[in-house]
Formats: C-alpha cells, structure tokens, sequence
C-alpha cells in the first residue's frame, strides 16, 4: 500500500524505483507572502484616493445643485422662499466706506441670525423675503444724489453661512439632531450684485449726449451676478478648500423696498428704468 501511494505522488527517487511527495518550501512562501502583501499595500493606497474622490464629486455636485436655486432666487428677485430659515444659518454684510478720493473713512459689519442681528431694530433672518433681499444688496452703493468720481460710496460684502440645501433627506429640516445636522456639508457663500460697467468718463468712448445716455441705462438696467461657494465650513469657521463661483448677468431695475426700516434689495427682471 506505500509504494502504490507513493507512485502516485507522481515523484521518483534517485536510485529507486518508488515515488515520493513533495510540499513548498519555507522560501516559496515568503515569496508568495511578499508578492500578496505588496498588492494589499498598493490597493489600500488607492483606496482613500478613491474615497476622497468620491467625496469632492459629492460635494461639487451638491454645491451646483444649491447655485442653481440661489441664482434662480436672486436673479427672479424671489419674494417667497421661506424655507431657506431651514438651512441659511447667518448672513454678515462688512461695509467700508471711502470718500471721493478712495481713501477709506470707516467701516463696520451688519450680521443677520435666525434669532437676532447687530442692528437696531433688530432684524432676525425669519423668512426667505428677508434672505433673499441681503443677499442682493449690492456690492457698490452711491448716496442719494452722487455720481461716481464726484462723492464718497459704501462698499458691501455680503456673506451667508448655509447648510446645504440638497444631499441625503436624513440631514434636512425637520432634522434637529445637532450631531446628524454637523455632518451635513456646510459652506460660505459671497455674493456680490454689481452694475453693468461702462466706461462712461472716456472721451473716446462717449463721444456724444446720446452714447452717455446709453451708459446710464445700462448701468440702471443691467447687473453682474457672482456667487462665490467656499466649502467645506467646519464647526470653528474654517473653510476648506473647496470653491467655485458662478456668474451671471440679470437685465431689469434693481429696486430697494425697506422692512421694519432695514432696506432690502430685490430685481424685477421684467421692469426696466429710462436714466435721465
């Protein structure tokens, strides 16, 4: 019964005429270990790369998403929208004003929460009317009466802090688990509404009362639209280094209407304004 069972190994010993077996040796598993563990080490490099990947797609994704409504709500000069109490955090507006000579004579920053703000009255962020109208203030702003080069002029950057408004249901309104909530993707938004730039002081470019005239209207009737998104916004109130802007131009008069005496701002884009 051995030599049938070692003929049958299908090995032949020197000098005899029997058969034995033989196993791997201590060497070829080492190498076989080796040559698997450097596949294991080179698929877990790849993989947070992969991870993280996915990640920046999801959030960019989201970002997009979310720029879409925004825009859509500034540029339509929405009146409504008060869902956006769920996700707009905070809203600060840093105002600088210079003279006529661009030289800066103060500064102060307005901001805006769901339970309060820095300006008296105060005037909590407790609708979309109200968010919607902040976020169109625009970036450059004349006294009654001035004329560019000839007075002073206020300079608004206005920011809002929001929870994105797409993404997984779970972490949407009426979600109040701070935990759930804190990982939601959060940014920073700048918005800034500036008027249509026409070189209306160049000689050679106004040439005639008719080319100023057309300058003015432009300026009265057609805006420059920029959404600035920084992402991700952790707990602290650092930034991450996401970003991505998004532009437009909006045709209609830009008008101002006031709540409680806080002067909002909002577009009509189916209005238009004859300059004098």
């Amino acid at each position: 019964m051995q030599t049938v069972g070692l003929r049958e190994c299908g090995f032949r010993i020197p000098h005899s005429g029997l058969r034995t077996c033989r196993a791997f040796t201590m060497v070829e598993i080492a190498i076989s270990l080796a040559i698997i563990a450097f596949a294991m080490v080179a698929i877990i490099g790849v993989l947070p790369i992969g991870m993280n990947t996915q990640k920046d797609n999801r959030e960019e994704t989201i970002i997009n998403q979310d720029a879409t409504l925004l825009m859509d709500a500034i540029r339509n000069g929405a009146r409504g929208l008060d869902y956006l109490t769920n996700y707009v955090v905070a809203i600060t507006n840093h105002v600088v004003e210079y003279d006529q000579h661009m030289a800066v004579v103060s500064s102060w920053i307005n901001w805006y929460t769901l339970t309060g703000s820095s300006t008296t009255p105060e005037f909590p962020l407790t609708n979309g009317l109200r968010i919607v109208g902040l976020l169109s203030t625009p970036k450059y702003m004349l006294p009654s009466g001035g004329r560019w080069g000839h007075s002073g002029f206020l300079s608004n950057r206005v920011n809002a802090y929001v929870r994105s408004l797409s993404g997984p249901a779970s972490e949407k309104f009426p979600q109040d688990n701070r935990d759930v909530q804190d990982f939601a993707l959060s940014y920073r938004l700048t918005s800034e509404v500036v008027p249509y730039w026409t070189n209306h002081v160049d000689p050679a470019w106004i040439v005639s009362p008719a080319d100023l005239a057309i300058a003015n209207n432009l300026q009265d009737n057609l805006h420059d639209v920029r959404l600035l998104f920084r992402w991700p916004l952790r707990s602290r109130g650092q930034l991450g280094q996401g970003s991505q802007s998004f532009r437009t131009t909006v045709g209609g008069r830009l008008v101002q209407t006031n709540d409680i005496g806080h002067p909002l701002y909002f577009f009509e884009p189916r209005n238009y304004v004859k300059t004098p």
